[in-house]
């Protein structure tokens, strides 16, 4: 391996602030695993997805014909790389499924942690 690659490959390449906040690996640990010949493999670990109650509803969205996550993001949320906010939100394991349905309502929510307005 070159030095470029295995730098890229590095600990210090996959650092959890190497991610912007608005990335969904931001916070994610990077792990090393050795295998039985010494070779190191770095690797982000798992990301958990949030259980939908920790976001805060601020709208349904029904779905029609026609409708993208990116697009749906980029109304909703300001930009398009956010889709995967979507798919946290509706619990989504494959992000096409929330739009497969034409009238399927979609929860457009604050990010993870932020609260929502109290109730009245």
């Amino acid at each position: 391996m070159t030095d470029a690659l295995q730098e890229l490959f590095s600990p210090a390449a996959l650092a959890p602030e190497r991610f912007p906040a608005t990335s969904r690996y931001h916070g994610i640990e990077a792990a090393t695993i050795e295998d039985a010949d010494g070779n190191k493999t770095v690797y982000l670990r798992r990301r958990f997805v949030p259980p939908a109650e920790r976001f805060a509803l601020l709208q349904l969205h029904s779905v029609v014909g026609g409708d993208r996550l990116d697009n749906l993001a980029a109304l909703y949320l300001g930009d398009p790389e956010q889709f995967w906010q979507l798919c946290d939100a509706n619990g989504a394991i494959r992000p096409n499924e929330l739009i497969e349905a034409i009238g399927r309502r979609l929860r457009i929510t604050l990010p993870e942690g932020i609260p929502g307005a109290p109730n009245e």
